[in-house]
C-alpha cells in the first residue's frame, strides 16, 4: 500500500488528556495569575467564573451547586459516593474499566452489602431496564474505554426516590445530558474541553444536597471529600466550595486554560456546537469503517457508539488467529509506526480493554484531520502486517 502524504495537522488523538482546542497557544494564558493565593479576590473570581460559565454553557439548573474539585474527575466521583451512599440500596451498571473501578469501590472499599450489579462484557451496554428508581444509581455516561455509552436518559426515572450518580467525564459537552435525571455529575476539563488534568467538576441536585445533609455515612471522610460542615441537625453543605472556594489549592495556570477553552466554547456557537463538532468527527471514522474490512467498532449497537471515545477492534482473519499474547504487542507496533510518523499519538485501546485502537473525537479534534487519520490508518496496519509476517516467515 503507497504511504499517505497529507497528516493531520495535529496527532494528538489521546483520550486524556485530549487534544487542545484549535488555535491554542500558551500565549492565551496570559491572564493566569500565578504565585498568589487561591483565596484572594480576584482568583476566587477566576474560579468562580469557571463554575459559572460551565453551567451557564451546559445548560445545569439554576438550583444545582456546580463545584471545583480535587484529583480530577476521579476525585470528584469518589468523594461523591463516599458522602452519599448507603441510605438506600444501590444499582451499579458496568461494562468498561472505570464503572467496574466504581462498582469494585462499592463492594470492596465502601463495602456496601445491598448492592445490585449489572454487568456486560466490553463492546456491550449493562441491561439499564433493571434500573430501579427506588434506589441509588451508579453509572458511566459514557464508556471511556470501551467506546460504549448509554443511549439516552429514558431509562431513568423524573420520579426517582433514590439518586442518581453519573460519572460524565468524557461526555460532558459531547452530549446533551437531561440533568432533571441526575442528581449527580462528575467530569474533568481534559476530555471534550482539551483542558488540563488534576481538577474535577461535581454537580449536586437539590436531592443530592438534601441527603449530604441528612444522612451520615458510617465511615470516615478524608478531607478532600468532605462538602459539609457542621455535625447533626446543624450538618449543612460548604456551600463556599461552589462558589470558588475549593477545597485543596487549585493550579491557577490550569483555570486560566479552563477559562480559555470555555471561551473557545462561547465563541463557536456553544454546546450545540460542541457536540456538532464531535458527531462530525465520529461520522468520519464511520464511514472509514464501513468501507474498510479489517476493522470494526468495539461496540456492537450502533446506539451505545460513543462519538467521543471511539473504539475500534481489529476483525482480520490473519490478526484473530494470532495468539493472544501477541495482539496488543502487535496493536502497539502499529502505533508506534503513526507515533514516529508525527500522524498519531497514543492510540492504542487502554490496558484493560481487548486489543484494539482508542482514537479521541471531541470538539477540539478537527474533522480535517480525522479524515487524513484514516488513510494512515490502513498503511500503518498494513506495515506492520507485513512486518509480522516477515517475522514468523
Amino acid at each position: 500500500m503507497e504511504k499517505p502524504i497529507r497528516k493531520p495537522k495535529n496527532p494528538c488523538f489521546s483520550s486524556g488528556p485530549c487534544a487542545k482546542r484549535p488555535g491554542w497557544s500558551f500565549e492565551n494564558l496570559g491572564h493566569a495569575m500565578l504565585g498568589r493565593s487561591h483565596r484572594a479576590g480576584p482568583l476566587k473570581k477566576q474560579l468562580k467564573e469557571c463554575i459559572d460559565k460551565q453551567k451557564e454553557l451546559l445548560g445545569i439548573p439554576d438550583d444545582y451547586y456546580v463545584g471545583i474539585m480535587p484529583a480530577s474527575d476521579t476525585g470528584a466521583f469518589e468523594a461523591a459516593m463516599w458522602s452519599l451512599l448507603g441510605e438506600r440500596p444501590v444499582d451499579v451498571f458496568s461494562w468498561e474499566s472505570f464503572s467496574t473501578d466504581w462498582l469494585k469501590d462499592i463492594t470492596k472499599e465502601l463495602k456496601l452489602k445491598d448492592v445490585n450489579s449489572y454487568e456486560a462484557d466490553y463492546g456491550k451496554i449493562a441491561d439499564l431496564s433493571k434500573a430501579d428508581p427506588k434506589n441509588d444509581i451508579v453509572f458511566v455516561w459514557n464508556g471511556t474505554t470501551s467506546g460504549v455509552r448509554v443511549p439516552d436518559g429514558d431509562w431513568l426515572s423524573a420520579n426517582r426516590e433514590g439518586l442518581v450518580l453519573c460519572d460524565a467525564t468524557s461526555a460532558v459537552f459531547a452530549y446533551d445530558l437531561p440533568w432533571e435525571k441526575l442528581d449527580v455529575v462528575t467530569w474533568s476539563w481534559q476530555k471534550v474541553l482539551g483542558g488540563e488534568a488534576a481538577h474535577g467538576m461535581l454537580v449536586l441536585s437539590p436531592k443530592a444536597v438534601k441527603r449530604l445533609e441528612t444522612f451520615t455515612p458510617d465511615r470516615p471522610l478524608p478531607k478532600i471529600f468532605r462538602m459539609t460542615k457542621g455535625a447533626g441537625d446543624k450538618k449543612k453543605l460548604n456551600a463556599a466550595i461552589f462558589e470558588g472556594a475549593t477545597i485543596n489549592t487549585p493550579s491557577m495556570l490550569a483555570v486560566a486554560d479552563a477559562l480559555d477553552a470555555l471561551r473557545w466554547v462561547e465563541n463557536i456557537g456553544g454546546l450545540r456546537t460542541t457536540i456538532a463538532r464531535s458527531q462530525e468527527n465520529f461520522k468520519a471514522i464511520e464511514n472509514w469503517v464501513a468501507r474498510t474490512d479489517w476493522v470494526e467498532f468495539l461496540a456492537t449497537e450502533p446506539e451505545t457508539r460513543s462519538t467521543t471515545s471511539v473504539c475500534l477492534k481489529v476483525v482480520d482473519s490473519w490478526f484473530e488467529e494470532l495468539p493472544n499474547d501477541e495482539k496488543t504487542p502487535f496493536i502497539k507496533s502499529m502505533t508506534k509506526i503513526l507515533d514516529e510518523e508525527k500522524v498519531a499519538y497514543d492510540i492504542a485501546g487502554y490496558r484493560d480493554a481487548p486489543a484494539g485502537l482508542r482514537i479521541w473525537c471531541g470538539a477540539t479534534i478537527q474533522g480535517d484531520d480525522v479524515e487524513d487519520l484514516t488513510a494512515w490508518l490502513d498503511w500503518a496496519y498494513e506495515a506492520a502486517k507485513s512486518q509480522e509476517q516477515r517475522k514468523a516467515a
